[in-house]
């Protein structure tokens, strides 16, 4: 399934501002059954666009405006491609602990099962382990045990929007039994490394439309988990919607927790209240999405072009 995407977010300040910095993280990765062939940044006021590959293997983007503005706009384009996969795994008996312990003690995991600033034990969170049957194997595999906690967290907690903050610690979630897809996944990450098993923090995208759309989910933009398991790797959960990572799943970065993949972060100088606009469409496609009117407003805009993207603009050039 081919998905082009367009990501719009605008900074309005109250003030004048100068020396913004900023890191953005859109680039859906190439790994696995999903391949990103197209991405487009662009950025008003104009700015040089730097990338760099960091040590999760997310392709980040940054870029400076030293000069004085009023508002900054980000739209970042992209064409993928995912290949359906068989949603069923295959069954794993209760051997797996241990090719997983083995597993774990053969390679490097350490930062994907140390507590993180989101994903953290606490009282709380023990309190709905016991609850939903996380503290025990029970004779489950790894599998089940995770396709269990996942239907216990999704179980426990109702899906409602702005009922947390970006930075809310899991505990507001915990206490009041609600949040948003970043909370589902934080709690579900604290609850996996609890037991022993690698998990991490996935940033992205979620398509669906009017026919498909589902309650637990309001916007395109979306968070979920992978977990490692002996024999097939990292395997995504998404406990907001209660199923396993699929070919709606488009994956932009991966972290120990949101703190490490937030679509965009930064810091500037002057004193502003800012405001935050931020609008996702994710849709078939087999092309990026031709400019809206928003996108077209503004005249100086800066752009920054994948690698593979450059390399075909550049042979079209010389074959003309």
């Amino acid at each position: 399934m081919l998905y082009a995407i367009r990501h719009f977010t605008r900074y309005r300040y109250s003030h004048l501002v100068w020396q913004s910095m900023m890191e953005v993280r859109m680039h859906p990765r190439s790994e696995g059954n999903q391949r990103c062939f197209v991405f487009q940044l662009s950025v008003n006021p104009r700015a040089r666009i730097f990338g760099y590959t960091d040590s999760y293997g997310n392709l980040v983007h940054h870029f400076d405006l030293p000069s004085r503005h009023g508002q900054l706009t980000i739209i970042s384009d992209a064409l993928v491609n995912i290949d359906v996969q068989p949603s069923v795994l295959a069954p794993m008996d209760y051997e797996g602990w241990s090719h997983l312990e083995q597993l774990v003690e053969e390679e490097d995991y350490w930062d994907m099962l140390m507590p993180s600033h989101f994903a953290r034990p606490s009282p709380e969170l023990e309190e709905l382990a016991k609850e939903i049957g996380a503290t025990e194997r029970d004779g489950r595999s790894p599998l089940a045990f995770l396709q269990d906690l996942a239907a216990g967290v999704h179980r426990s907690l109702s899906y409602v929007k702005r009922s947390t903050a970006v930075r809310s610690p899991i505990e507001h979630a915990l206490r009041s039994r609600q949040g948003v897809c970043q909370d589902f996944a934080h709690i579900m990450i604290a609850l996996v490394r609890n037991a022993k098993i690698p998990c991490r923090y996935v940033s992205g995208y979620l398509y669906h439309s009017s026919e498909n759309a589902h309650p637990a989910v309001d916007s395109a933009t979306h968070a979920w988990v992978e977990a490692l398991l002996p024999g097939v790797g990292w395997v995504g959960f998404d406990p907001t919607i209660n199923c396993l990572a699929g070919e709606k799943h488009i994956r932009t970065a991966i972290g120990r927790d949101y703190a490490s993949v937030p679509p965009t972060m930064g810091v500037m100088k002057g004193e502003a209240d800012t405001q935050l606009q931020v609008r996702v469409r994710v849709t078939p496609s087999q092309a990026v999405l031709p400019p809206d009117e928003e996108f077209g407003a503004d005249e100086e805009w800066s752009q920054f072009l994948d690698e593979t993207q450059s390399q075909l603009a550049d042979a079209q050039q010389q074959q003309q």
